[in-house]
């Protein structure tokens, strides 16, 4: 599912219900390809890799860090994504993007990367150094939204991110139960994340410019990249302005929460 986005641009209805439902809406043409190609030169240049020598590309990913220039800045923060966090975290209860984080920059290679595990990505506890002892609530504390953007075109041989459709929901009812302190990322992997194992799996792939506006607790995953091009994306967090709340007087609830609430009723 695609939408174009050139303004006036917003989500329709079944789009916003799609992402109740599934966990993630697809918005094709979200920043522009200038955009994409000027981030692409300053990510090549910090692999000391050469874009023209695949015999540089000597390790199967390359992970870079904090990436604010204004090419990055200028991508996260068009009106087409604006508009999309408005319409699916709450106007007003989102921060802008200031980075779009670290880069896992995925080369071909036949080896294993070694971080192809289903997963979502925990919220807070960052201060544990144990990266498996980072935590997520029902409430999502510190995220109020996962996002993919694709920095280069990923075909399905290009190492696309794996998406659990509907996972989310699996997820909200297994946090629900622990209240505020949440699980660390080592309780909710215990089972290998089996409890959305049943749920159909969609590949992240799209030209350079896509984004996959996601729900938090969407479950994901890496995979090895088998074909002839690098691969080039960003998986920065949305960070909220104010709590996630599942029970709102004026019931003003955005479709995050929605989500989650049909996942526990």
């Amino acid at each position: 599912m695609g939408t174009q986005g050139t303004p006036p641009f917003s989500l329709s209805p079944a789009e916003i219900q799609s992402f109740i439902d599934d966990g993630f809406v697809r918005i094709d043409a979200a920043f522009s390809p200038q955009c994409a190609a000027e981030a692409r030169a300053i990510l090549w240049r910090d692999t000391g890799c050469a874009p023209d020598e695949p015999s540089t590309w000597t390790r199967p990913v390359i992970r870079l860090g904090q990436y604010g220039q204004p090419p990055f800045r200028e991508a996260a923060n068009t009106p087409v994504l604006h508009r999309a966090f408005d319409q699916l975290a709450g106007a007003g209860r989102w921060r802008p993007l200031e980075t779009l984080g670290t880069f896992p920059v995925r080369f071909p290679a036949p080896a294993d990367p070694g971080d192809t595990g289903w997963h979502i990505d925990p919220s807070f506890g960052y201060e544990h150094p144990d990266f498996l002892e980072w935590r997520a609530n029902v409430t999502s504390q510190g995220r109020a939204l996962l996002l993919l953007f694709l920095f280069s075109d990923i075909g399905p041989d290009d190492a696309p991110t794996r998406i659990r459709r509907g996972s989310h929901l699996e997820i909200a009812r297994q946090l629900e139960p622990a209240g505020a302190p949440g699980l660390t990322l080592r309780a909710l992997a215990a089972d290998g994340f089996a409890s959305s194992s049943h749920c159909p799996e969609t590949l992240a792939t799209g030209q350079a410019g896509t984004v996959y506006v996601c729900h938090p607790f969407l479950v994901h995953a890496a995979q090895s990249h088998r074909g002839r091009h690098p691969r080039f994306l960003a998986q920065p967090p949305l960070l909220p302005r104010e709590p996630l709340k599942l029970e709102r007087e004026d019931a003003a609830y955005s479709p995050v929460e929605l989500a989650i609430r049909k996942a526990l009723a």
